[in-house]
């Protein structure tokens, strides 16, 4: 009787987790057409990478990086990277799908490596990492396969440098408010970490 109990909630808590998935990929989705609309610059503020996080805390590294994917998918769907898709196509859905996959996994792995020591500081990393890592990858492939377009543009308006160009002209205010976002809103991710552990629990029959 006892095993079947578990078994019972074993799959209760798989189904919750495909639900919360979906909402969350849903989520994303929505976020990040709403995104598209608020720029700062030469691009919109990505306003997903804080469920990206949540996804990759609650739901695990697979689930983060789904999600990131998904963001990946619908930038590239919304003409967000069409600055970029024009000068080369495959390079850009390239680097477009690998920062989100990477920002979601890279939370994971992150909220997976501190949870055991403490929860809050485990939430608090995942939020700044993913940003972090979704940035970081944007800058790397900057470098890799559109520097020479870059260059035109830093040149056409006289940036000190290439580099300078493309953090401040690129990433600027975009980078330090999604930064600021997911921190501010980090503890919002460890109410939902305790919330989900407790629903968790096995009730008594």
């Amino acid at each position: 009787m006892e095993d079947k109990y578990h078994m019972s909630s074993s799959k209760t808590i798989n189904t919750q987790k495909l639900v919360f998935l979906a909402i969350l990929t849903a989520i994303v989705i929505a976020l990040q057409l709403l995104g598209a609309f608020i720029r700062f610059g030469q691009f919109s503020i990505t306003l997903v990478l804080m469920p990206i996080a949540i996804g990759a805390a609650l739901l695990g590294i697979i689930a983060g990086a789904w999600l990131g994917l998904v963001f990946g998918f619908v930038v590239l769907l919304t003409g967000d990277a069409g600055v970029f898709l024009a000068i080369d196509p495959a390079a850009t859905v390239i680097v477009v799908l690998l920062k989100g996959a990477l920002a979601g996994l890279g939370a994971g792995c992150v909220y997976k490596l501190l949870e055991k020591h403490n929860k809050m500081i485990a939430a608090v990393a995942a939020a700044i990492v993913c940003p972090i890592i979704n940035t970081g990858i944007f800058i790397i492939g900057s470098y890799l396969f559109f520097i020479p377009t870059i260059t035109e543009w830093a040149n056409a308006v006289d940036a000190a440098s290439v580099t300078a160009f493309i953090f401040f002209g690129l990433i600027g205010a975009n980078f330090l408010l999604e930064l600021v976002v997911n921190i501010v809103l980090s503890p919002t991710v460890v109410r939902l970490i305790q919330y989900w552990n407790e629903s968790k629990q096995p009730k008594n029959p």
